[in-house]
């Protein structure tokens, strides 16, 4: 399906170091009139075991954020049956007739989780579903024009490149419903969100989009989000002599927001912004896949892009004033076989400590913002058939805070993925 190639599957497919791909439409229902009705899916299932350090005290004992990896204060361990970083997947797609030369297709992706609610209680059964695309697409001479909930456009390719895409990466504590990737550990996550998109047509291999979004809260005190998000991506594909693939990107993210003026509360009624770029490149060439990515910005958060406190830690210091984020994303992959592949990788996410944090470290025995996110991942794939593959997978995680302080993570994942 041609909207496909904008939906995140259809890109997971096409960029991830994998041999497998989906079928263009495993069920097409068609009528005379030139409707039509197709679906397609992904079912993941991992068993992943996590051994994490104690989470970091403040000087006072108190505790501090320490990411997802865990915040017990003794050995966290801890063995599930989930999804991965992508959630299991059944969407559908509807095309209408080609009019004046216009192609329209409706998607509606439903992501559901398959872990128990909660895994203290085996009653807990409903799992987390994620309607994360809901949108119709335009495609002409013109370009193509998209509307409603899809993959934001700043660091999409970002994490549509990383290979843990369709594996596990850096497991969590028990509370999320995916695991991480790289998110957080290499580049932040994009979210779907609503949205309306225009795409220039294919030039020669570059494509311009250029996105006007639902604004997001900077920080906990954004009083006003009464402007919109701005996002904008570059990318350029080709094949080269020789068979050899490149594709390049830039992406990047504008918003600005208001502060509240309730008491008590820094810069009260200025204004916050987050600004951030990101870009990557990617060649394929003789069974060897290499991929670096990086981003940065201010105001951006530690895990997903404008985290406005939702994970402890926020985009923005004690002061109002935007924190200044980066991060990069190396990689490797080879094909043993045409069936079997070896993969690595190594990411950061970095925050640099403000003026305001450095004079309040230490204060009151517990303030220090994170400093840095790492991880490394290594997996094998094994493709069974053109729809079945099997993962096993190792990742490392480490969080480091501005005064030293670590904590680190062990997990080992083994699963599988049926595509339709």
């Amino acid at each position: 399906m041609r909207n496909r190639l904008i939906s995140m599957l259809a890109a997971a497919m096409l960029l991830t170091a994998t041999t497998i791909t989906p079928a263009e439409a495993a069920f097409v229902i068609g009528g005379e009139n030139g409707w039509q009705l197709s679906t397609d899916g992904i079912v993941d299932v991992f068993s992943v075991y996590q051994s994490t350090s104690p989470a970091p005290a403040g000087a006072d004992g108190s505790k501090r954020f320490t990411s997802f990896l865990s915040g017990s204060t003794d050995q966290f361990q801890n063995f599930g049956v989930k999804v991965g970083l992508l959630p299991s997947l059944i969407a559908f797609n509807i095309k209408a007739p080609t009019v004046n030369g216009v192609d329209s297709n409706v998607r509606v992706g439903i992501y559901p989780s398959i872990q128990n609610k909660n895994q203290d209680t085996r009653f807990e059964v409903n799992p987390n579903i994620d309607f994360r695309e809901f949108y119709y697409t335009a495609k002409g001479t013109y370009g193509e024009l998209l509307a409603g909930r899809a993959l934001n456009l700043y660091q999409a390719k970002n994490i549509l490149t990383d290979m843990t895409l369709l594996t596990a990466g850096v497991v969590p504590a028990p509370g999320t419903s995916t695991t991480l990737g790289h998110i957080g550990y290499g580049y932040l996550y994009t979210n779907f969100g609503p949205q309306i998109r225009y795409t220039t047509p294919d030039l020669n291999g570059v494509k311009v989009a250029f996105s006007v979004n639902e604004p997001y809260k900077i920080s906990s005190d954004t009083a006003k989000t009464n402007t919109p998000r701005l996002e904008t991506e570059i990318s350029y594909a080709t094949v080269l002599n020789g068979g050899t693939t490149l594709q390049a990107w830039a992406s990047g993210l504008f918003e600005t927001a208001t502060r509240s003026k309730a008491a008590g509360v820094a810069r009260p009624g200025e204004q916050n912004q987050s600004i951030g770029g990101a870009a990557g490149i990617e060649a394929g060439f003789s069974g060897v896949d290499l991929m670096a990515s990086g981003y940065a910005g201010e105001g951006l958060g530690m895990i997903s892009a404008q985290d406005g406190d939702a994970f402890g830690s926020s985009s923005t210091d004690a002061a109002g004033k935007e924190r200044t984020h980066f991060g990069f994303l190396v990689q490797a992959t080879y094909k043993l076989t045409p069936d079997i592949k070896i993969g690595a990788n190594y990411g950061q996410n970095r925050q640099v400590e403000s003026d305001d944090d450095k004079t309040k470290r230490g204060v009151g025995g517990s303030f220090s913002p994170m400093k840095k996110q790492e991880a490394a991942v290594g997996m094998v794939t094994y493709n069974f058939n053109k729809f079945t593959q099997f993962i096993v997978e190792y990742a490392y995680a480490q969080n480091t805070w501005h005064d030293r302080a670590t904590q680190h993570s062990n997990s080992v994942a083994i699963g599988t993925m049926f595509y339709w």
